[in-house]
């Protein structure tokens, strides 16, 4: 379980990429969090030897804390003086134009849209009604997101979970894309996406950064560590993608609220994936769910390892999915904002994931023996729903 992009494998798609991250650090990004609530979810829960309501928090990590409002800035300014005399390396390596051939970039473009279309065909029918130079850089950010995924989740994830130095090369190679120096095709793509959007590259050290975390941390002790992890690996995605989404210019919602919802639709992504996935992490040794909320409901790794479906564990559901789809909601009040054009792919992916859960609960909770999904008539059954949504004019926003 990574990220949003752990499909399937994605074939012919070569890395060459390592660890900084530790523990430790880890222990520290935590601390400072441990006390502020975004979200209370109140569960009511008939088990056995249980209290007759529950709350389950969603103590989560501030974004200030994240330094989420530094991205926003950097990506939300369009004015050319601020890049050209900034001080900060993050903005001014965006300056750097990079001199590609016109037949390469749009190979490279192609083949990015091709992994899109093969391995997100839903959201990829939205991208069609995108104009030309977004869809092109909405793949491009969607095949870099998906490669670094398979560093520790591919076909060749045990290695990299054993090699400390294969994402330290791969965020050095970011480093080179963000300064103009593509190493394959798929990188141009990325490189010339850079230079016509304002990108911050904080996103997607951040992403590295939840692959890291994979490599050595397999037990979330509380929902603020398990934010933080959803933050690393989805809740980035959207960060990465506003700025080339674009804001409605008839939206009077702050950039920072829009930027907060996109976040939310990464971490309920996110939230959904390892919901579905429960079963096949617990095969790999994994469990991606809060160790507190497991004893809270009387539950423990055992019950996970088990696959054994009991009324503890069907409650225990329902208070995740539950607080799963309350980060749908909030995603679901800042989806209305962004440009007309690129509203359609957003609520599509919305839709669609937020109904993965909707199949947990049909499957009466068993997601410790099933794999819960959407089918490919349903999703395009979605599709007129998410094009009436996406028509929708942008509502004031309430977000926390």
């Amino acid at each position: 379980m990574c990220s949003v992009f752990s499909l399937k494998p994605c074939s012919n798609v070569a890395i060459s990429a390592d660890s900084s991250i530790t523990e430790s650090s880890w222990k520290r990004n935590c601390v400072s969090a441990t006390a502020r609530a975004q979200v209370i979810v109140n569960v009511t829960t008939a088990a056995p030897n249980k209290p007759s309501s529950l709350l389950l928090k969603q103590l989560g990590i501030p974004h200030s804390d994240l330094r989420v409002e530094e991205i926003v800035e950097r990506q939300s300014s369009h004015n050319e003086f601020y890049r050209s005399f900034s001080t900060d390396h993050e903005v001014m390596s965006r300056k750097i134009k990079p001199k590609l051939d016109g037949e390469f970039l749009d190979e490279s473009y192609e083949r990015c849209r091709e992994i899109c279309a093969e391995y997100a065909k839903t959201f990829y029918l939205g991208t069609r009604l995108m104009t030309e130079e977004r869809r092109k850089a909405i793949w491009a950010i969607y095949v870099w997101c998906r490669r670094t995924d398979e560093l520790v989740d591919g076909p060749n994830a045990d290695y990299m979970m054993t090699n400390s130095t294969v994402l330290n090369r791969w965020e050095e190679r970011l480093e080179d894309i963000f300064n103009g120096r593509p190493y394959d095709m798929f990188d141009a793509a990325l490189t010339h996406t850079i230079s016509q959007f304002p990108l911050d590259i904080k996103p997607f050290r951040d992403m590295v950064e939840g692959m890291r975390m994979d490599t050595w941390k397999s037990r979330y002790q509380n929902f603020e560590e398990l934010y933080l992890y959803c933050y690393y690996v989805a809740g980035t995605v959207g960060l990465m993608s506003v700025p080339v989404m674009g804001i409605s210019p008839t939206s009077s919602a702050s950039a920072q609220t829009i930027y907060d919802a996109a976040l939310y639709l990464g971490i309920g992504n996110q939230l959904t994936n390892i919901l579905r996935d429960v079963g096949e992490d617990a095969l790999r040794g994994r469990v991606y769910l809060p160790q507190e909320e497991l004893a809270q409901f009387g539950l423990s790794d055992r019950d996970v390892m088990s696959g054994k479906v009991t009324d503890g564990w069907r409650e225990f559901m329902k208070a995740q999915i539950t607080r799963a789809r309350s980060y749908f909601n909030l995603a679901e009040e800042g989806a209305s904002h962004l440009d007309d054009a690129s509203r359609w792919p957003v609520w599509t992916a919305l839709l669609v994931y937020r109904s993965i859960l909707d199949e947990i609960e049909k499957n009466d909770y068993d997601n410790l023996n099933k794999r819960a999904y959407v089918g490919k008539g349903k999703k395009l059954l979605m599709l007129p729903l998410a094009y009436t949504r996406a028509q929708s004019r942008p509502p004031t926003l309430l977000l926390p």
